[in-house]
C-alpha cells in the first residue's frame, strides 16, 4: 500500500473548538490534509500544547499558527 504524505498536517486535539474551526477552513478550501492529535505523542504535546491548532506545510516544514483565515492558508501554501 502506498502511504503518500499529504501536503498539510493539522496539529490538533479532541475537544479543541479552535481546532474544529481550522479543520472546517481546510475542508472548505478542499485541501488535502492529515490531522495529528498531539495527545498521542508526548513530544508533540510539549511542542504544540498551548499553540494548537497549528498547520504545517510538509513540503518545507513551515508552520502557520492560529489564528488564521482561509486567505491566510492560501497565502501560506502559495495557492
Amino acid at each position: 500500500m502506498d502511504k503518500q504524505i499529504k501536503p498539510l498536517t493539522l496539529f490538533h486535539t479532541d475537544g479543541c473548538h479552535l481546532c474544529e474551526l481550522a479543520e472546517a477552513q481546510l475542508v472548505s478550501l478542499k485541501l488535502p490534509f492529515e490531522m495529528v492529535d498531539i495527545c498521542d505523542d508526548e513530544t508533540l504535546a510539549e511542542q504544540y500544547g498551548i499553540r494548537i491548532p497549528v498547520l504545517m506545510n510538509n513540503h518545507n516544514q513551515q508552520e502557520l499558527g492560529w489564528p488564521f483565515e482561509p486567505q491566510d492558508i492560501e497565502d501560506f501554501i502559495g495557492a
